[in-house]
């Protein structure tokens, strides 16, 4: 997939492009009532000496609410213990509000149970987990585990180690010009050979959002397991993972607007039972006896170790908040601001934009690069003015093969973004061409 999905060219002067850029009609109250919540982000505090922050990188990474930081530093300062195993009070608090937690990310991803929820350090090591402890077991050689063009390194890697050691195949669905799965292609991908299908929910780099229902459901016509990665689905698109019918889902807490260092992998029962642990240590352990040791159950066989308890209480808190807000609402919101971002690039001209277009709603991302100028050189003059957003090629080296790129800058929004940064941002492009062009 060589061509890419460009914008027209306009005219690129700076008084016909800001002028453009004002007569994109501004986004209607949502936006507006949405953005207030930057005041619960302490990040975004006025800095004596500073321009004010516009952080467009949360992809990679959200900024924490006051409730998430508080929720960690209360559980240090009143209830820190280690969980599941004193016989005080103080361990019983930490371990009820270890598994409060728990309990609430279950319901918030629409899981039949709390069991089905195992904590980990992220999508990444959840990954790992399924790859080493469930799928590993059962490859054979000659089998194929099937991806797409979009995914992340850490939905790349796992796979192809585990592979090249049982002798079995990788495949890569590929995607559209515009970085879409061709749904008619399915039943020529998915096929005898397939035992598990691994497939991001949206794209970090285009902001695709994948069929996941229709996926899920020619897979299990087929009796294929599959794995969604929902690192940049969890905090931007509402999931019911009982309903979606999916066998295992990933994803990190610090890009749902909580702490780093924790994350989640969801199986079904089944799945889960078919697991043997693949780190082993104190907690996870039944018995113990000088050459063999029985498991508990899980979701507790696969958390070895003393686990993150005060980021478990901060995720809890972080979907307690995202909660409030509604994720329907923040869709609509991030999807408002990325049209924006959209009509206003167009608006400068120069520009070229990467991903659909026509057909699909636009999660909160958006690729593009400006012409005759190094993604990183962009980056850097606009972090000179306040703005923080990412340049390169966003740990999806295929893909960008795919679009025959070296790399690109990344827009990504969240819920404390507004119209007016992107207005901004636009306004910033414009002066670091000029000072590039000269």
């Amino acid at each position: 997939m060589n061509e890419t999905h460009p914008v027209e060219h306009e005219s690129s002067s700076q008084v016909a492009s800001l002028r453009a850029i004002r007569e994109v009609p501004a986004i209607a109250t949502l936006a507006d009532r949405l953005a207030r919540a930057r005041n619960d982000f302490p990040i975004f505090e006025p800095k004596p000496g500073e321009a004010p922050l516009i952080y467009l990188d949360n992809a990679a990474t959200t900024q924490k609410p006051r409730a998430v930081i508080e929720a960690m530093t209360r559980f240090y300062e009143r209830s820190n213990a280690s969980v599941h195993r004193g016989a005080y009070r103080l361990s019983d608090q930490a371990t009820d509000a270890y598994e409060k937690s728990r309990e609430v990310v279950a319901s918030f991803f629409g899981a039949a149970s709390a069991r089905s929820i195992v904590f980990t350090r992220g999508t990444t090591e959840s990954i790992n987990l399924v790859a080493q402890a469930w799928l590993a077991p059962r490859l054979r050689p000659g089998d194929q585990v099937l991806l797409t063009d979009l995914e992340h390194h850490s939905n790349i890697v796992p796979w192809q180690l585990v592979t090249q050691k049982t002798g079995a195949e990788l495949v890569c669905w590929p995607v559209t010009s515009e970085g879409c799965l061709d749904m008619a292609e399915a039943e020529r991908w998915i096929g005898p050979r397939t035992r598990l299908i691994a497939i991001t929910a949206v794209s970090n780099v285009l902001g695709t959002i994948n069929p996941l229902s229709q996926v899920i459901a020619l897979a299990r016509q087929r009796g294929v397991p599959v794995l969604v990665d929902g690192a940049q689905a969890a905090a931007r698109i509402p999931l019911n993972l009982h309903q979606l019918g999916c066998d295992f889902f990933v994803c990190s807490a610090h890009k749902m607007y909580g702490p780093t260092g924790i994350g989640v992998l969801y199986g079904t029962t089944e799945r889960l039972q078919e697991m043997e642990p693949w780190m082993t240590g104190g907690g996870m352990v039944q018995e113990v006896h000088s050459d063999h040791a029985t498991w508990t159950e899980h979701p507790w066989k696969f958390e070895a170790g003393t686990p993150p308890i005060a980021e478990a209480v901060g995720f809890g808190a972080a979907i307690d908040y995202l909660d409030n807000l509604g994720l329907a609402r923040i869709q609509e919101h991030e999807s408002l601001l990325v049209r924006r971002a959209i009509d206003v690039l167009k608006a400068c001209g120069g520009i070229e934009l990467y991903g659909p277009r026509s057909t699909h709603e636009p999660a909160g991302i958006l690729s593009f690069n400006v012409a005759g100028i190094h993604p990183h050189d962009i980056a850097r003059a606009l972090d000179e003015e306040g703005i923080a957003l990412r340049a390169g090629q966003h740990c999806a080296q295929p893909l960008m093969r795919k679009l025959g790129l070296s790399g690109t800058v990344r827009l990504s929004v969240g819920i404390y973004n507004t119209t007016d940064e992107i207005d901004l941002l636009a306004g910033a492009i414009e002066r670091a061409r000029s000072i590039f062009s000269e």
